[in-house]
């Protein structure tokens, strides 16, 4: 793919991110074409229908999601990355199941997703369950937790959040967070009590 055509991909991905989330099934193409600045042309040479659009943007921002989670793997303390890691997807989370919902129907597994989305999904589960597993191993994460737990929560966290509820939403992940035991008295550097 030459470069500006990769660009121009980029750019309508970036575009549907915003798009799907704010718009949900109504968003349409030629917004997306439009917030991206190229024409609807452009949209439908990279994704031929809406629907590849959407799953394109979906494992995009899933792969997003996977490299935080890793890049905090590397992290010396491994309970403040997991608890740091809880904040970011807990904000990503309406995001990301806005995404999800406009995916073809699908059970629990993931069975019904495409293989790219399946992938995707999968890589990112397993990066969560890693950060979990390492806070546990230091004594950060209660040891009867799972990742399915986790996953539970997060997802009860962004069907209740709307993206303006910063106070609130911070002070409910460090309510999951004292309930997981991923966090000391004092849970986060954004709260006092």
């Amino acid at each position: 793919m030459r470069r500006d055509g990769a660009a121009n991909r980029e750019k309508v991905l970036l575009a549907a991110e915003h798009v799907f989330a704010e718009k949900g099934a109504a968003a349409s193409t030629d917004e997306v074409a439009r917030r991206a600045g190229v024409s609807i042309a452009t949209v439908f040479r990279n994704f031929a229908t809406k629907q590849d659009l959407i799953e394109a943007t979906a494992c995009r921002y899933l792969e997003k999601l996977t490299d935080q989670a890793l890049a905090l793997a590397d992290s010396p303390d491994p309970g403040k990355a997991f608890a740091s890691l809880l904040r970011t997807l807990a904000a990503a989370g309406p995001v990301k199941m806005t995404l999800m919902d406009l995916l073809p129907p699908h059970d629990d597994d993931g069975q019904g997703l495409s293989r790219p989305v399946t992938e995707a999904a999968d890589a990112f589960r397993a990066a969560l369950h890693g950060a979990l597993h390492r806070a546990q191993a230091v004594g950060a994460a209660r040891p009867d937790v799972t990742g399915d737990d986790v996953s539970l929560l997060l997802r009860a966290l962004a069907h209740a959040t709307d993206l303006s509820e910063g106070e609130a939403l911070d002070r409910a992940v460090g309510i999951v967070l004292d309930g997981l035991g991923a966090s000391p008295r004092g849970w986060g550097d954004r709260h006092d009590g």
